[in-house]
């Protein structure tokens, strides 16, 4: 079996409220083998945010272990974190928010560069140059700021960055939701050619299931801060056990959620499958062997 390049072990995290805590995640647990790709998928709120910001340390987690090759970062102080930071990068929503206004593109990929310890800046700026052509951006990008940029081409800076301290692991938290479902598809083509390229794995936060379908492998379902299904993506979104994972799915083909044009293999794969979802349903309510 092959070692994990993460491990979650019942991962807790609270958020101090007016008389008490709010437990936002509650013994959470998955793994992540080197060049896989995990997607945790879930409604507003359901905590799956919360668990990408903890992967990266912008949050401590009150409980719980995160096994990044065997070395346990949920507790370690920041002087012994800094050196590991670099093998776990985040791509993140807002593809025009997470970039400085005031830099210019190769100002904002070479920025990780310099704080790893590069001291040429000739050399920071040949290494930015090669990430920008990587992820499919002209050179006359270089010079550009943010917002002289499409927003898919922000997410492609934001992903050009991630990768500029040659990171094992890219949690994307809804790295594709600000986008429109072109530009989704190419980020998400990117993605891919990158995993394949460098054996990237991926932590993918999105409740989008065309997304998940598209990128992962394995999915976790998360309602209330815990897990409520998971298992290879394939298995669980064609054939979901629990009801909430059933109500996700049809939720994806809801004419008042859809936006954008759907590929058609979306749509009947997921269609396919809607009307068993609501007898499944029926039958449990009903009490009725399935």
């Amino acid at each position: 079996m092959t070692t994990p390049l993460l491990a979650v072990e019942d991962l807790v995290v609270e958020y101090p409220v007016p008389g008490g805590v709010f437990r936002a995640v509650d013994g959470v647990g998955f793994t992540v083998a080197p060049g896989g790709a995990l997607a945790i998928v879930g409604e507003s709120g359901c905590g799956k945010s919360t668990i990408a910001r903890s992967l990266v340390r912008l949050l401590r987690p009150t409980e719980g272990r995160i096994l990044l090759d065997g070395t346990d970062i949920a507790s370690l102080p920041e002087r012994r974190l800094r050196p590991l930071r670099r093998r776990v990068q985040m791509v993140f929503q807002d593809p025009y928010g997470s970039l400085d206004p005031h830099l210019t593109a190769e100002e904002i990929v070479a920025e990780p560069l310099r704080l790893a310890g590069t001291r040429s800046a000739a050399e920071r700026g040949r290494r930015a140059a090669q990430l920008i052509d990587q992820v499919g951006l002209p050179s006359s990008a270089l010079q550009r700021r943010p917002a002289e940029f499409s927003g898919g081409q922000r997410q492609r800076i934001g992903i050009a960055r991630a990768l500029a301290s040659g990171p094992e692991l890219l949690v994307c938290d809804e790295a594709t939701s600000a986008l429109d479902v072109s530009v989704q598809a190419q980020v998400l083509q990117l993605l891919r050619e990158l995993q394949a390229e460098q054996n990237l794995a991926y932590i993918v936060i999105s409740h989008n299931l065309g997304v998940v379908r598209e990128i992962s492998s394995e999915v976790v379902v998360m309602r209330g801060g815990r897990i409520v299904e998971s298992g290879p993506t394939a298995d669980v979104l064609a054939a979901p056990a629990q009801p909430y994972t059933r109500a996700l799915r049809r939720a994806a083909l809801d004419p008042a959620t859809m936006r954008g044009r759907k590929p058609r293999a979306l749509v009947s794969a997921i269609a396919t499958d809607r009307d068993h979802d609501r007898d499944q349903d029926s039958h449990q309510e009903s009490g009725a062997p399935q």
